[in-house]
């Protein structure tokens, strides 16, 4: 009879966020398929269980799944841990997933920790839906693509973000989606927890210490704001002369108000300024 692979929650930073099942299943099980078998260690020695561990992460997986299908085949059940939270989400474990779906064995969830989740629940933005869109692309113009695609999702998002990156998806973020109330959450559950709901333009004047991943939970675009289409250059124009000369901000500020306004990237309210330009020279 095959064995049972066990799809494992384990704590985000707090080691007392574990459940009794997480912990049962983790002694029980004849191997553990841990992201990081040194971060997994930690878990596992807090808790006293010395069930035998092996990596399994974005590099080895699809090289590992034919010998770890064979042994829940031959009867052995096997637990699949993250570095933190639930597998599979946004980390490693659908191709075994998958393939032990394929081969007839038995998958069964164990519940317990997820970031996104954590920081949804605790940033008040959550109406009725949210999509979690998982971690941005690493390169600046590719994420840019991928904010602008999500700028008219309505429903609340949820992303994480790596620390060395945080700054710059914000920044895009700001240009993107307008200065939005975001709710940014750090090191979640353990001794330095942070989590701040202000406007996007509130977060970049406070975050200096990348350190600790990132999730971000981001209020939903307003159904009727104007798409790109349905703004003219010269409603633009006078606009941002009204805020240039009569509330005398600065272009910058104005841009920035503006690109808020309306949903657009402040590059794109640029272009409109200078197309109003040339129509009128």
């Amino acid at each position: 009879m095959p064995g049972t692979l066990f799809v494992v929650a384990t704590p985000i930073g707090n080691l007392e966020d574990v459940t009794l099942r997480a912990l049962r299943t983790l002694r029980e099980v004849s191997l553990i398929a841990a992201e990081d078998t040194r971060r997994t260690a930690r878990l596992l020695q807090h808790y006293s269980i010395s069930t035998r561990t092996t990596s399994l992460h974005e590099h080895n997986e699809r090289s590992k799944t034919p010998a770890l299908i064979a042994r829940l085949q031959e009867g052995e059940s096997i637990a699949l841990v993250s570095d933190a939270g639930t597998p599979v989400v946004s980390d490693p474990g659908t191709h075994l997933v998958a393939a032990a779906h394929a081969a007839g064995i038995r998958v069964e969830p164990i519940p317990g920790a997820s970031a996104a989740l954590a920081a949804l629940s605790a940033s008040g933005l959550l109406e009725r839906e949210f999509v979690f869109a998982g971690f941005p692309p690493n390169r600046s113009n590719a994420r840019k693509k991928w904010l602008t695609a999500l700028a008219s999702e309505t429903r609340v998002l949820i992303l994480y973000e790596a620390p060395h990156r945080i700054r710059s998806t914000l920044e895009d973020m700001l240009s993107i989606f307008g200065d939005r109330v975001i709710a940014v959450g750090r090191e979640l559950t353990k001794a330095h927890e942070e989590l701040a709901v202000r406007p996007i333009s509130a977060h970049l004047d406070v975050v200096t210490e990348e350190r600790g991943e990132f999730t971000l939970v981001i209020s939903g675009a307003k159904p009727n704001t104007p798409t790109p289409m349905q703004v003219d250059a010269g409603t633009i124009a006078s606009e941002f002369w009204y805020l240039t000369e009569t509330q005398q901000k600065s272009r910058r500020e104005a841009l920035k108000a503006l690109a808020g306004r309306y949903g657009l990237p402040a590059r794109e309210v640029f272009a409109l300024l200078e197309k109003a330009k040339k129509l009128v020279d």
